[in-house]
C-alpha cells in the first residue's frame, strides 16, 4: 500500500438498515463499476439512528462477497480491536485472504461505540488511552502472525504461547490499515506498524493530522510514502446538486438520522465532487473511501468513474 499512483475509490457499504441481498448486489455493482475496494463496518448494533435497526456482521459479510467478486480488495473500515483477541483477528484476515484469492485488507481501530459493548458484555476499557494501548500491542501481534511467525508473547494486555496463523494469507504481505487520528497514540501506531491510514475531516483538519503523522514517522524513522493515505466522505452523484441533496435526504433518512456525522458531505455533479476531493489528492490521499448508507445508491456506484476520470485529467 502506498500513497503514490492513480486515485482509487473504495465503496464503504453501510451494513445497517439493509439485508444480505441488497448488500451483496451493491458489492457486485461496485466491482462492475470499477471501484478498487469494498468495505463495511465492524459493529454489532447500528451506530446511526436507532441502535435496534438490523445490521450485518462485518467479517461474515466480506466472506460472502469474497467468492462472488474477482477484483476488488475487501476490508473492514475498520475492525473493532476490543471485539477479538488479535490471534483470532489474524485468523479471520488470513482466511478472508484465502477466500478472496489475495484481496484482503486488515482494517482495525481502537473501537468506540459503548452501547454495543454494554449490550454484549464486551470490555471497552477504562479509557480511550487504554484502548489505544491495546490497539498498538494488537497490531504488532497481528503483523507477526500474518507474516508467519510462531509467536510467544508476554505483554501488558495479551499473552501468546507458540501461536501460529496457518494457512498463511495468499498475499506475501497482507496490508494492515489503521483507522483513527488520535495525535499521541493512534498516529504513532500507524507510523510504527501500519500499511494504511484512514481519516476524515475538512482539508484544514486533515492537513493538521497529516503533519502529526509526518512527525511521528520522522521520530520512528519511517518513510511516510510507504503508508497508503485514505480519507472518507459521504458522496451522492447527480447531474444537479439539488437532486443529489434530495437523494441524500432520502437515503440518510432511511437510517433514522439527518447526516453521516461531522464530516464533509460531497453531494453534486461528478465535476463538483472531483473539485472537492482534489485538495485531498494533492495532500497525498490517493484512496477515497465513499460512505454509502443503505439503500446503497446505485447511481453513485455506477458513476464514480466520472469522478475518477476528472481527477486523473487534472
Amino acid at each position: 500500500m502506498t500513497d503514490q499512483g492513480p486515485v482509487r475509490f473504495g465503496a464503504q457499504l453501510w451494513s445497517q438498515a439493509t439485508d444480505w441481498p441488497a448488500f451483496r448486489d451493491a458489492g457486485l455493482a461496485a466491482e462492475a463499476g470499477g471501484w478498487d475496494s469494498v468495505w463495511t463496518w465492524d459493529h454489532l448494533l447500528a451506530i446511526f439512528g436507532p441502535w435496534q435497526q438490523p445490521i450485518l456482521e462485518g467479517w461474515m459479510a466480506l466472506a460472502g462477497l469474497a467468492p462472488i467478486t474477482r477484483r476488488v480488495r475487501l476490508g473492514l473500515m475498520v475492525g473493532a480491536n476490543t471485539f477479538r483477541n488479535p490471534g483470532h483477528t489474524a485468523k479471520l484476515a488470513a482466511t478472508l485472504d484465502q477466500l478472496s484469492d489475495g484481496r484482503a485488507v486488515m482494517g482495525i481501530g481502537g473501537a468506540w461505540f459503548e452501547r454495543e459493548h454494554e449490550a454484549f458484555g464486551i470490555d471497552l476499557g477504562a479509557s480511550v488511552g487504554a484502548r489505544l494501548d491495546w490497539l498498538d500491542e494488537s497490531v504488532g501481534l497481528i503483523r507477526r502472525l500474518l507474516d508467519g511467525e510462531l509467536v510467544s508473547h508476554e505483554g501488558r494486555h495479551y499473552t501468546f504461547r507458540d501461536a501460529l496463523c496457518e494457512p498463511r494469507p495468499i498475499q506475501a504481505h497482507l496490508p494492515i490499515l489503521v483507522g483513527g487520528s488520535g495525535p499521541t497514540k493512534t498516529l504513532r501506531t500507524i507510523a510504527l506498524r501500519a500499511d494504511g491510514w484512514n481519516t476524515n475531516g475538512t482539508v484544514e483538519e486533515v492537513t493538521t493530522k497529516l503533519a502529526t503523522l509526518d512527525r511521528h514517522c520522522a521520530e520512528v524513522g519511517r518513510d511516510r510514502s510507504e503508508i497508503e493515505l485514505t480519507v472518507s466522505f459521504p458522496v451522492v452523484l447527480r447531474d444537479r446538486r439539488a437532486d443529489a441533496e434530495a437523494a441524500w435526504a432520502g437515503i440518510i433518512g432511511h437510517n433514522g438520522v439527518a447526516n453521516a456525522g461531522n464530516v464533509p458531505h460531497l453531494l453534486g455533479s461528478p465535476a463538483e465532487v472531483a473539485d472537492e476531493i482534489r485538495p485531498y489528492v494533492e495532500l497525498g490521499f490517493r484512496t477515497i473511501i465513499v460512505r454509502l448508507p443503505a439503500p446503497h445508491d446505485r447511481e453513485t456506484i455506477d458513476r464514480i468513474g466520472e469522478v475518477a476520470s476528472r481527477l486523473e485529467d487534472a
